[in-house]
């Protein structure tokens, strides 16, 4: 048990048994610690327990056994791949190096600031006094954490020797926004300096690309066609069709239609990944008779992953990976394999 689980067990407690007889039916067909089928994915590390995308929280995050770890990018003003949810520095979770919090609305975007310059700020814990914070209270700090490279991240993951961290995936957010395009890099130099610390790496079969901003993902179809794509959608985005790569949400039938519409021909797999409360069960089975998994976020109460789980999503992205593992071994599925500091 890792030091940032324990304060959140003692805290919350665990959700009631399933029904015997479908417990049996689950575990009679899966081992536990077989190679997973449902994707539990830590949200930016899984920021219910450490701080939001920092090696810290990807750590715990194998360390309690997850498919996937779900992070953000972005580029530097050197062009340098950083790992990062905002394109601008967050008061509410950022220091400067006097260790004073950041004043609302004064963070510094990360294009517009080198890596040397970006790492001199702590996004180690939570200031507790904005509602940010508040959400996440149980958060367990980890001061002197700097926003990370995804070079630094990729490196962690192959020092460990653990099967939990040879066996875990990387799901990569672009962060672009198409109404903001003076915020972050352009899409093409952002895919390219993603895909080349992908190569440079060796990690591009254990890589998704996804993106709200799907003018990203046509270029990965384009230069990286093997790679799966995850399309995020929310009500407000798709009805924007500068998010959407032109395509025109009215002239299709369903979302699933349109998220096929938008992966063309190229080969790699295809994921429709929407808000988890626009999700319904006929539309998770309209998209799987498409071909694409259906994987949406963030979902942090309990109720909400077993209605999901109900309905047949194919994986959950969550800030409680913690959580979300319970109630897959409740359920006897199969489990990732946890870390060395988890039996």
């Amino acid at each position: 048990m890792t030091p940032f689980l324990l304060p959140r067990r003692a805290a919350r407690g665990k959700v009631a048994c399933i029904a015997a007889a479908w417990l049996l039916a689950g575990c009679a067909a899966i081992t536990p610690h077989a190679k997973p089928h449902f994707d539990l994915e830590a949200h930016r590390g899984g920021r219910g327990l450490a701080p939001e995308n920092t090696l810290a929280a990807f750590s715990n995050a194998i360390d309690l056994g997850v498919t996937t770890l779900e992070l953000d990018i972005g580029l530097t003003a050197d062009d340098m791949v950083v790992i990062s949810h905002d394109t601008a520095l967050n008061p509410d979770h950022t220091r400067d190096a006097g260790g004073r919090w950041l004043a609302p609305k004064s963070g510094a975007t990360i294009r517009s600031l080198t890596l040397a310059q970006l790492q001199t700020y702590d996004v180690g814990r939570l200031n507790p006094t904005s509602n940010y914070g508040k959400q996440f209270a149980l958060q367990q700090p980890s001061d002197g954490e700097r926003i990370p490279t995804l070079a630094a991240l990729f490196a962690q993951v192959k020092a460990r020797s653990d099967t939990a961290a040879a066996a875990v995936r990387f799901n990569i957010e672009t962060k672009v926004d198409p109404t903001q395009p003076d915020e972050t890099a352009a899409p093409e130099p952002m895919v390219r300096a993603l895909l080349a610390e992908i190569d440079k790496a060796g990690m591009a079969d254990r890589v998704t690309i996804q993106s709200f901003d799907w003018r990203t993902l046509a270029l990965v179809g384009q230069l990286a066609p093997q790679l799966p794509r995850a399309y995020l959608t929310t009500a407000r985005t798709l009805k924007d069709s500068r998010w959407t790569a032109g395509l025109d949400a009215s002239r299709f039938g369903s979302v699933p239609q349109m998220v096929k519409a938008a992966a063309g021909t190229a080969p790699g797999p295809v994921i429709w990944s929407p808000a988890h409360a626009d999700l319904t069960p006929a539309a998770i089975q309209e998209a799987q008779k498409l071909g694409m998994k259906v994987l949406p976020w963030t979902v942090n109460q309990r109720a909400d992953m077993l209605r999901l789980m109900d309905a047949g999503a194919d994986g959950i992205i969550t800030d409680y990976p913690d959580d979300l593992r319970d109630l897959m071994r409740e359920r006897g599925l199969s489990l990732p394999f946890p870390g060395k500091a988890h039996p």
